[in-house]
């Protein structure tokens, strides 16, 4: 969409000291961690931004994409699980590339099975519309929809997942927190768990948006 560049800024702007504070509200870090992942965050902007069409064309047209991001996905997660105590980072760490890997396979079904859910190319920048009692409602329901189908993934899941890798592993699943601090159980829960989501936010949610006439 079309907007004021000093709008998105400003929203930039929020966004970024809304999530830095939190980081040293809950007492997950410290100023200087906060420091040291905004000037890192910047960074990967600087190596990755050039790049990035190239990246997303080999996600969407190279055949065998998904078997590669789901094994370098899966590989960053088990390397962040060396560590020799149980950690909450751990587990947000897997359940970020999970989420990515999910994203990025929902975006090659989506090629491969030609649904355009982008718009052309040609047509961009879009102009926003007036805000009616329509657009809004429509926008709600979207909203309510798709919440509630990506609860739903990530509950089925995380009720299938758990069970599934004690059983595997042979761990007492009766405690089930303690378990999940193993990083057999960990690992497979929040990889398979929010990589389905991620699958579901780019491919069955904008499918089921298309289905009911929500798109």
């Amino acid at each position: 969409y079309q907007y004021p560049l000093m709008f998105g800024l400003i929203l930039a702007f929020c966004w970024c000291s809304l999530v830095c504070c939190s980081r040293i509200y809950m007492g997950m870090h410290s100023i200087l961690d906060v420091i040291a992942g905004f000037l890192y965050a910047i960074l990967i902007l600087i190596v990755f931004h050039p790049v990035v069409d190239l990246i997303d064309n080999f996600n969407l047209t190279y055949k065998y994409a998904p078997l590669i991001i789901i094994s370098l996905h899966l590989a960053l997660g088990i390397f962040s699980f060396t560590l020799d105590t149980w950690s909450t980072s751990r587990g947000d760490t897997a359940q970020i590339l999970g989420c990515g890997a999910g994203v990025a396979c929902g975006s090659h079904v989506n090629y491969i099975l030609g649904l355009q859910l982008d718009p052309p190319p040609h047509t961009l920048p879009l102009s926003l519309s007036s805000l009616t009692v329509t657009v809004f409602g429509k926008a709600i329901l979207r909203l309510l929809v798709g919440v509630i189908v990506l609860l739903l993934t990530k509950v089925a899941m995380k009720k299938a997942t758990i069970p599934l890798a004690c059983k595997i592993f042979r761990i007492p699943h009766a405690d089930v927190r303690k378990a999940r601090q193993r990083m057999e159980v960990e690992l497979p829960y929040r990889y398979i768990t929010y990589g389905m989501v991620g699958f579901s936010l780019m491919f069955i949610v904008p499918c089921l948006f298309h289905f009911i006439g929500l798109s």
